[in-house]
């Protein structure tokens, strides 16, 4: 049956759409802990520099402090997009469930054809 095909096709497309979401977000999550560490080493450098790590010090350096805000936000999007990573990996589970029923029904639908097709065949020649 053409519908079952083109179930199959459909789950397969959205099994794929799915991945390359979780893939993208994989990316993104690496990509804001490589930033986050960048900025832990700025931070840290410009501490060494001034001589000052205490952050309510009057003198602590604007830079220091306007980097530990950017990393502090980068790592609190970094925990939104675990829980994003949580949510797309259990669709994502739900949607491979889902392709591999139609592809257990287009199975045996075609097997179900061959058997019919041979019987059928069968009785023409004989």
């Amino acid at each position: 049956m053409k519908s079952r095909e083109n179930l199959v096709r459909l789950k397969q497309f959205k099994v794929g759409e799915k991945r390359r979401h979780l893939l993208q977000l994989d990316m993104m999550i690496a990509e804001f802990e490589r930033m986050a560490a960048e900025l832990e080493a700025q931070i840290s450098s410009e501490e060494k520099k001034s001589g000052i790590t205490d952050v309510n010090h009057f003198a602590y350096p604007t830079f220091a402090k306007a980097a530990r805000q950017r990393r502090d936000n980068l790592r609190a999007s970094q925990s939104d997009l675990m829980q994003q990573r949580a949510s797309a990996q259990a669709i994502l589970s739900e949607a491979e469930a889902e392709l591999s029923k139609a592809e257990a029904l287009e199975s045996r639908d075609t097997k179900t054809r061959d058997v019919e097709h041979a019987s059928t065949r069968g009785a023409m020649i004989g």
